[in-house]
């Protein structure tokens, strides 16, 4: 997506040659025009597959999930880090290390809110190892909901998690790869 890619230029901060930030449009503040092409993008690629919600994790997938799901006339779904005093006590969990953040965390979704053969499209706003991606693969596979496809903002393709889920035989389609960030340069495939 040509967009996202010349505003990932103009604002992406490469941190070190693993951490890309994307504060400006989609991590901390969203940039609202862009995430709704994103949206829209991800609803066209994926919108034959016609799923029944969007699953996403909090919080940075969700603007870019609520889009997609918008744009699919679906519900959005995300799965919570933590536990509140109202989220029902029967919950699909999975634990997943976060990349950027350097920790191990919880992820939920009250079981009630997939349901079996469901038709589920994951969105997320990156993929480096893949964590909380198959983090959510296994709740959907708890659910015996049906995973139709993974959309991703951005994949850093030289990071092993794209590659581990097409591997599976899942679909996965990023709106940006990234090939490198080395020597401080954004390098797309």
């Amino acid at each position: 997506m040509e967009l996202l890619k010349q505003r990932i230029l103009e604002v992406g901060v490469v941190a070190s040659d693993q951490v890309l930030k994307l504060d400006a449009i989609l991590n901390h503040q969203v940039d609202p025009v862009l995430i709704m092409e994103m949206g829209k993008e991800f609803a066209r690629l994926f919108r034959e597959t016609k799923p029944d919600k969007v699953l996403t994790v909090e919080s940075s997938g969700i603007p870019i999930a609520y889009t997609t799901a918008l744009q699919l006339g679906v519900p959005m779904v995300f799965a919570r880090r933590k536990k509140t005093l109202t989220m029902d006590q029967d919950t699909y969990s999975e634990r997943v290390p976060s990349f950027t953040k350097g920790i191990v965390t919880d992820i939920m979704v009250s079981s009630h809110l997939l349901g079996q053969g469901e038709r589920i499209l994951l969105i997320d706003d990156f993929i480096a190892n893949g964590d909380a991606a198959r983090g959510l693969i296994r709740i959907v596979e708890k659910a015996e909901a049906e995973l139709v496809g993974v959309g991703i903002v951005v994949e850093k393709s030289f990071q092993n998690g794209g590659k581990s889920i097409r591997e599976r035989g899942i679909r996965v389609e990023s709106l940006a790869r990234i090939a490198s960030l080395a020597n401080g340069q954004i390098t797309f495939d």
